[in-house]
């Protein structure tokens, strides 16, 4: 068991192959499962901060040693971006749901089409903001508990 715990956090495994691995294997609408847009964006993020932060300023090779601002802005950023992605699904999904209770029904496409004819491409986006308020803080937080926590226990198991 702890082999294989050494064996994970000791791999190379990129943003990059991930995405080349995902593609071949199961094409591009595999990354609307689970959480890609989520940790991608966050991998993505940090790896900004670092190569700005620290390759701009010429510290070294120090990207686990990212400060707790700055992996918390990571963890933000990577909690806001799927809202990007998802919020005008989620908004045709209500609209769909509420429409249908008064009998009428026109689908996916149709809906969409009747709001952005409508109402613009904006709507598509109300009540935006808020979420990703919450989203930022608490998504900041989670990243930032995480690595931390990760850190702590790594070390521990180096040790045993």
């Amino acid at each position: 068991m702890y082999e294989t715990s050494r064996k994970i956090a000791k791999s190379q495994i990129t943003v990059g192959s991930l995405v080349k691995t995902i593609l071949r294997k199961y094409g591009p609408l595999r990354f609307y499962h689970g959480y890609f847009f989520f940790f991608s964006d966050y991998e993505l993020s940090r790896h900004f901060f670092f190569f700005f932060f620290f390759f701009f300023l010429h510290q070294g090779d120090q990207r686990d040693k990212l400060g707790p601002v700055l992996l918390m802005l990571s963890g933000g950023i990577g909690g806001i971006c799927p809202w990007l992605a998802e919020y005008p699904v989620n908004c045709i999904k209500s609209r769909i749901q509420f429409h249908s209770m008064s009998g009428k029904q026109v689908g996916c496409f149709g809906t969409f089409l009747g709001v952005v004819k409508s109402e613009g491409t904006t709507v598509l986006y109300s009540g935006w903001k808020p979420s990703v308020i919450c989203a930022f803080s608490a998504n900041g937080a989670l990243f930032w508990a995480y690595k931390y926590n990760r850190k702590l226990m790594m070390s521990q198991l180096e040790a045993y």
